[in-house]
């Protein structure tokens, strides 16, 4: 299979380092826009902690760790697919790439039904929020965070949802080679930079103060 080397790369390489680069640059942008949320979240939480441990435990822990060792086994399969794109293995990479989509797709799903249960919990600020303690503006508080981070990360995912199966179809095509994967390694970095959000997301929102639960 030739080499395809975009006509304003001298060679390969050239292409292959320059898609890492602009790929670990996007990354960074990435880092500073989670995390300014991430910093408001921690001055608002430091502010009225007590009222987002209350927030906290409206979250169900099991559903939120459950994901977690999803995210994490997504993980797994996305580097098993770049390794079969190292060695040019065109079939393995669609076998792996197919199987992340469905743990992601998983993911969403019960991501989404969290949000049902809080709608019908009357959670869901700006629309239906109703809480009967005593802190219920700064709860309110904690589920805007919870929801805008969140919500944020879904966005992300359903974008790497929609790379991967993009370079699903042209893997089924034999688009790629031991020479040429470096589509599939670049998805895998931003892959597993959504699963390390999730892996902050986790404790910093369903594990607060757990204790007396």
């Amino acid at each position: 299979m030739p080499k395809p080397v975009e006509h304003q790369f001298d060679d390969i390489y050239q292409q292959r380092d320059t898609a890492y680069s602009g790929m670990w640059l996007f990354l960074s942008t990435e880092v500073l826009f989670f995390g300014g949320v991430f910093f408001s979240y921690v001055i608002y939480r430091r502010l009225y902690y007590e009222a987002f441990v209350e927030g906290s435990r409206t979250l169900s822990v099991m559903l939120g760790g459950l994901n977690t060792g999803i995210l994490l086994c997504s993980s797994l399969f996305m580097a098993l697919a770049v390794h079969a794109a190292q060695r040019g293995r065109n079939k393995e990479i669609v076998l792996y790439l197919v199987i992340t989509e469905l743990i992601g797709a998983l993911f969403l799903g019960i991501k989404f039904f969290e949000y049902y249960q809080h709608y019908k919990e009357h959670l869901v600020p700006g629309l239906n929020f109703t809480y009967s303690g005593a802190n219920s503006s700064q709860v309110q508080l904690f589920m805007v965070f919870y929801f805008v981070l969140t919500g944020l990360h879904a966005v992300h995912m359903l974008v790497g949802l929609g790379v991967l199966s993009t370079l699903t179809l042209l893997a089924s095509r034999k688009k790629f080679s031991a020479d040429y994967y470096n589509p599939i390694d670049v998805a895998g970095l931003y892959w597993h930079f959504v699963d390390i959000v999730w892996i902050y997301l986790f404790p910093l929102l369903y594990l607060i103060d757990r204790r007396g639960a």
